[in-house]
């Protein structure tokens, strides 16, 4: 017999375990953003897919809280040494770490972040610890390769479409993909039902960025929550600038190297003539298709999977069907 799932107990639960978690004490100014980090919220999806994944073979998911939380301990310190790079002001409308204390403070603390998520994964089964920290130690390593990949792009002026979706799969989908498998694995399921899992959330990962590089152009200013146009302006090698760059020949490809060359601009008048560019290329159609390809892929993988629960797996669709669908 299977229990009813619930997305909001799963989300109260992981919550209250998250905002339960220590991570030191002395110095204060060491521990301290850390526990103001992981305050800052989120929507905290990837170990909800964790504990999401493990319901739909066992109803216990209380007893995976510590290793679903380590994975949201690990994006979050990933994001903290981001926005270092970046140079980011704000994370979730709040100062970024090191604007509030400084950057050294940051990458300690953000270090100290790794470790304790290391630390709250060595409960895991003995017989299961081993095979899930190699592939957490994968998992971490290529979200570092991600981004050194991204860092790179901004200097190169020609970055192929097929480096692109490695990149975003590297720094962004992997650990969607880590997170679902990690699920299927606490609840002894085998490599290749995990695996399936693995597949499914990466190129769901792939599709979810895809949708946030077009998001960022074609979305609805009103619901965006930020700039519009924010990647158009600082020239950030998305799928839709790449793909405009492929095709645009003649004028419009001299008008797309002009605006790119700009140093000296109005914002508003950038994006405006960059967004007509991508509409006379058919730039939104053809990331549209890039992105259904991933999500089409990603869900035939699902759909193979042999899961009791079939309200866990009711829910974990429709969650994945909301976030493919956001405005947002």
């Amino acid at each position: 017999m299977t229990q009813t799932v619930s997305v909001n107990n799963l989300l109260d639960k992981l919550e209250s375990h998250i905002q339960g978690l220590t991570y030191g004490e002395s110095p204060s100014e060491l521990y301290e953003p850390i526990s103001y980090i992981m305050s800052l919220g989120g929507k905290r999806i990837r170990p909800l897919l964790t504990l999401l994944s493990y319901s739909l073979y066992k109803s216990d998911f209380e007893n995976i809280l510590a290793p679903a939380a380590a994975v949201e301990v690990f994006h979050n310190f990933t994001l903290m040494h981001d926005d270092i790079m970046d140079d980011a002001p704000l994370r979730r409308g709040q100062a970024t770490v090191h604007e509030k204390w400084n950057p050294n403070t940051a990458i300690l603390s953000g270090d100290v972040m790794l470790v304790r998520a290391y630390g709250m994964l060595v409960d895991i089964d003995p017989l299961l610890l081993p095979k899930c920290i190699r592939l957490f130690n994968q998992t971490a390593a290529e979200v570092c390769e991600g981004q050194q990949h991204d860092m790179n792009f901004e200097a190169i002026d020609i970055v192929q479409e097929e480096a692109y979706i490695d990149m975003i799969r590297l720094k962004t989908a992997v650990l969607l993909g880590f997170a679902l498998e990690l699920g299927a694995l606490l609840a002894g399921k085998n490599d290749q039902e995990a695996k399936k899992l693995y597949d499914f959330g990466v190129n769901i990962g792939i599709g979810f960025q895809l949708k946030d590089d077009l998001l960022d152009v074609y979305a609805d200013k009103a619901k965006f929550g930020k700039q519009v146009g924010g990647d158009i302006i600082a020239n950030k090698k998305t799928f839709l600038l790449i793909k405009a760059k492929e095709l645009a020949t003649g004028k419009v490809k001299d008008d797309l190297e002009k605006w790119i060359a700009a140093k000296d601009f109005d914002k508003e008048e950038k994006v405006r003539a960059v967004t007509a560019i991508y509409d006379q290329l058919g730039i939104k159609s053809l990331t549209e298709q890039k992105m259904q390809e991933y999500f089409d892929k990603g869900f035939a993988q699902f759909e193979s999977l042999h899961a009791p629960n079939k309200d866990a797996f009711r829910i974990l669709q429709q969650l994945t069907k909301d976030l493919i669908n956001r405005e947002k």
